[in-house]
């Protein structure tokens, strides 16, 4: 069995990110760079975390503190390539997000995602993992294109 690590991102990681990003359609590839900005600076509070197998990396994630909250964070972003998907990356990337949040005191974490059938096993794998839906914006992002937002209190 292949070891998986699971760690902080760092500026080497950005190649393979933007290939996961572009693969899975989270955002465009081109956006990465100023996004990582600020964390690789160490300006921002963001967490942006990556899994690693056999030296490549397999997934990442990218979590913010929540404006004008005590403790709320949100997950922006999480990503597994395709290849590797449905094998608990996911969920361990999940579990490591949510202890690095646990030694900050975050009290809780949002997920948002989209409302349409294409996303019905992204919200499937949110519930398996003990997020509620917490709240729905009908036609947030589109016509039919429904703001789900997860929640969990850690």
């Amino acid at each position: 069995m292949t070891e998986r690590l699971i760690r902080p991102a760092d500026a080497q990681d950005i190649p393979q990110i933007k290939i996961i990003a572009e693969a899975t359609e989270l955002f465009p590839s081109e956006m990465l760079e100023p996004m990582m900005a600020g964390y690789l600076e160490g300006s921002k509070a963001d967490l942006w975390f990556v899994t690693e197998l056999a030296r490549e990396v397999a997934g990442f994630g990218f979590c913010e503190p929540e404006r004008m909250t005590s403790g709320t964070w949100n997950l922006l972003a999480i990503g597994v390539s395709p290849q590797r998907q449905s094998g608990g990356i996911g969920a361990a990337m999940l579990a490591y997000l949510e202890d690095r949040l646990r030694q900050r005191q975050a009290r809780v974490l949002l997920v948002e995602t989209m409302g349409t059938p294409e996303l019905a096993r992204t919200r499937a794998f949110y519930r398996r993992n003990g997020y509620v839906e917490e709240a729905r914006i009908r036609d947030f992002y589109e016509a039919g294109g429904d703001k789900v937002v997860f929640w969990k209190h850690l």
